[in-house]
């Protein structure tokens, strides 16, 4: 395996916004797509404190061409989530063999962010009492043009095998599909820390065959936004909780969540 830069977000302070804020940050790896990093968010504050830790896998070739971005972001749960700042460090000013822990100067948000592939909303919702976990999805938004028919698959994965799929209804010809659609699940307590959560957006673009457009991963194992919609959850049971979300590259969510292999049953002889 390639070796790996560790990254150990620690705290930020005096960060500039109106009034209060409740920030999270992004930290990614450039030229490299597909690998990225987003803490958890902090409630009420202009001084969060992370202590979270993240590794990105980079060629020692491709060390002296690699930056280091971190964004700051102000949490909106209906809306754009507000730039606070960001930091580009590359990788060729520091020692990789020894361990750096400074004090970075943020410097002004930029537009150097990839490019969207949509947005996703739903609701979460669990009653611990009986175990039921329902879904609502809601609607899409800032689809990519060119999508024949759109719908949402919802998928439960337990020990990270798959265990239980829903779907919408399709919609057609639109990139703001409104589904408005609930699927319930029955997940013992006793398993929710063992269940990933998935949210893909497939489509069929005109003579071609359903692809993934983008995904959104929650549960324990996840990070950033995801995971404090599922922490959200949790902690207001029996009450839905709404939230946009930006969906994710389907190659990048598929390698973080590293699935095992479902066995085959053997065929029978002839």
């Amino acid at each position: 395996p390639p070796p790996q830069i560790r990254v150990g977000l620690r705290q930020a302070t005096d960060l500039k916004a109106e009034g209060t804020a409740d920030p999270y940050a992004r930290v990614s790896v450039s030229p490299q797509a597909g690998h990225r990093h987003e803490t958890k968010v902090h409630r009420g504050t202009l001084c969060p404190m992370f202590e979270e830790t993240c590794c990105f896998p980079v060629p020692q070739a491709e060390l002296s061409r690699t930056t280091l971005q971190v964004r700051l972001l102000d949490f909106k749960r209906f809306s754009e989530h507000e730039a606070l700042g960001e930091l580009h460090l590359p990788l060729d000013t520091v020692d990789p063999q020894h361990v750096l822990e400074r004090w970075y100067q943020l410097g002004p948000p930029g537009t150097a962010e990839p490019k969207q592939i949509g947005e996703l909303c739903f609701s979460l919702r669990y009653v611990p009492g009986s175990g039921r976990l329902t879904v609502v999805v809601l609607e899409a938004r800032g689809l990519s043009t060119g999508l024949a028919e759109t719908y949402v698959k919802v998928q439960l994965i337990l020990n990270q095998r798959k265990w239980r799929r829903k779907k919408t209804s399709t919609k057609k010809g639109t990139t703001t599909p409104y589904f408005n659609e609930a699927f319930t699940f029955l997940v013992p307590f006793s398993q929710l820390q063992s269940v990933d959560l998935v949210l893909a957006i497939w489509a069929h673009r005109l003579q071609f065959r359903a692809e993934p457009v983008g995904k959104v991963w929650l549960g324990p194992r996840a990070s950033g936004q995801p995971l404090q919609h599922w922490a959200d959850m949790l902690a207001h049971a029996r009450r839905p909780i709404a939230q946009w979300h930006h969906l994710q590259p389907p190659r990048e969510v598929d390698r973080a969540l590293g699935l095992h292999p479902q066995r085959r049953l053997p065929r029978p002889r002839s």
